[in-house]
């Protein structure tokens, strides 16, 4: 599942979880990736080991979950560790600082955060390396919780590089969470393309939440314009246009089962749109 940012969610059905997987799926993509430290992960951030010809290649950047750092910290406070509980505490000042900003701006989020995050990751991190020399040959929940700290440093300070960047990426768990819950009925869909379609229309469904639209009433509407809709226009009707798109057809046209509908002429090109096509 990936969550590209503000825009859409894309659900992508594999028989197996595997880094080739993983490659493949980021392939020709470049920028922040956040995600949580599973192995399969790690080859999207290795340097490959032959430079591609033309000089390019894909150049992705690991960003860390702070979530996820917050889980096994907040685990081993259930084995009653009083490290670990000082270790919740200094986590849950950093999410509350920055809950203070996170609607701001991208520029502003940054400034807030190099001024009055920084020093809290500069202490948590001091204070993790420490009480980590002091477990790293035990074995437990706390060496667990504070090895993945000292292992994710650096991608957990990666927010402190853009002001678009999240703490954690609890919007993906969240869309990952409604599929677990009907997990035992997604083995039944049928075959592997059967799961592809499954995953297409999870995207569908996952994305017209995410622009605050009704899922329903948007697939209704997209089944009614698809078949009317020119081929080289579809982005016009992805949940993050959609609104804006339904705005400009007949409602009458639209409500109706049947029958002919209108097709506005496309609209100029947006800033942004300009911008990618010009890429």
């Amino acid at each position: 599942m990936l969550l590209a940012d503000r825009d859409h969610i894309f659900f992508e059905y594999t028989p197996r979880e595997t880094s080739a997987f993983v490659e493949e799926m980021f392939r020709g993509y470049s920028g922040y990736v956040q995600a949580d430290a599973k192995s399969v992960y790690d080859v999207l951030f290795r340097e490959p080991k032959k430079p591609p010809a033309d000089g390019a290649g894909d150049r992705r950047t690991e960003v860390g979950c702070w979530s996820h750092c917050r889980r096994g910290v907040w685990e081993a406070t259930c084995a009653k560790s009083e490290v670990a509980r000082e270790g919740l505490a200094r986590i849950g000042r950093i999410f509350a600082l920055e809950d203070a900003w996170r609607r701001d701006p991208p520029e502003v989020v940054l400034r807030m955060r190099r001024q009055h995050l920084r020093p809290h990751f500069d202490a948590f991190f001091t204070w993790v390396d420490e009480e980590y020399a002091k477990v790293k040959d035990q074995r437990g929940l706390l060496r667990s919780a504070l090895g993945y700290a000292v292992r994710q440093k650096d991608a957990l300070m990666r927010v402190l590089e853009d002001g678009r960047l999240g703490l954690e990426n609890n919007k993906s768990e969240r869309e990952l969470r409604r599929i677990a819950v009907g997990r035992k009925g997604w083995l039944f869909v049928g075959s592997d393309q059967h799961a592809e379609s499954a995953g297409h229309l999870f995207s569908l469904i996952a994305s017209a939440r995410l622009h605050r639209l009704d899922p329903e009433g948007y697939l209704r509407d997209l089944l009614r314009v698809l078949a009317h809709w020119p081929r080289d226009r579809y982005l016009e009707l992805a949940p993050k246009y959609w609104a804006a798109t339904r705005a400009r057809l007949d409602p009458a046209e639209l409500a109706a089962e049947l029958g002919p509908l209108a097709v506005p002429p496309p609209l100029p090109p947006t800033e942004e749109q300009a911008t990618a096509d010009s890429q």
